[in-house]
């Protein structure tokens, strides 16, 4: 992991995305500031205080000096924050780590991603605005979609807080969390290796619960259907307008 890490560039930045304000504190859309702010607590950071249009902290990080960001803009100008502080502490984009909720994740699931599309994620698309371009690094919560009981639309569910068990919430939390410290230390590309695997058997269990399915299909009996893994592949979407 050490020779992968040393060709990456160290990260500078680690921004949490969220809305500002006790009202979202506690919801989906904020569940990347509330990585960060563990993360400040696990470095001994300093205090977080009033710069960059956010609440800026710096801490010793594995591989020097890193300034935590949480942009108290609104998630649509999160770029307006993430921009001027990237600029002061001289990072390029790919020392730039940005920790966020995706609705395109199942719930629980955490995933690494180095540039490409915004997925719709107005947070996201500020701040390639703001970078001047997309190639920042992400650490992905997965937050899931509502199902069909709920009455609103997507950014409607990312604004309420959570209804699963809070135990799990803390797992996703904990998750992202070791993550982001896997980014910082051994870089992303080590940190997908790490965190994308699959747990030991499951491949060999999936292909078992193919075969059964083959075999019930055959005798006209069709077995329960196990949808695959969403959680690295989907079309982009569009989330609606978020608070500004």
């Amino acid at each position: 992991m050490a020779d992968a890490a040393a060709e990456a560039p160290p990260v500078r930045l680690v921004v949490g995305l969220g809305n500002p304000g006790p009202r979202y504190a506690r919801t989906r859309h904020n569940a990347g500031q509330r990585v960060v702010e563990q993360l400040a607590a696990r470095l001994s950071a300093t205090r977080f205080a009033s710069r960059y249009a956010g609440q800026f902290a710096e801490a010793r990080g594995p591989r020097g000096p890193l300034g935590l960001l949480v942009p108290i803009t609104y998630m649509n100008d999160s770029g307006a924050s993430v921009g001027p502080a990237a600029g002061t502490l001289h990072a390029t984009p790919a020392q730039v780590l940005v920790v966020h909720d995706d609705i395109d994740l199942p719930f629980g699931k955490v995933r690494g991603k180095a540039g490409g599309g915004q997925g719709g994620h107005n947070g996201l698309r500020s701040i390639a605005q703001g970078l001047g371009g997309p190639g920042f690094l992400r650490v992905r919560l997965g937050v899931g979609r509502p199902g069909p009981g709920f009455r609103g639309d997507e950014a409607d569910w990312v604004l309420c807080p959570f209804d699963e068990p809070e135990e799990q919430v803390d797992a996703l939390l904990a998750r992202g969390l070791e993550m982001t410290e896997a980014v910082l230390a051994d870089g992303m590309d080590a940190a997908i290796a790490r965190f994308h695997a699959r747990p030991p058997g499951e491949r060999a269990r999936a292909r078992a619960e193919r075969r059964a399915q083959a075999g019930a299909a055959d005798t006209g009996n069709p077995a329960d259907s196990h949808p695959s893994d969403p959680s690295d592949s989907h079309p982009a979407r569009e989330h609606p307008q978020e608070p500004s």
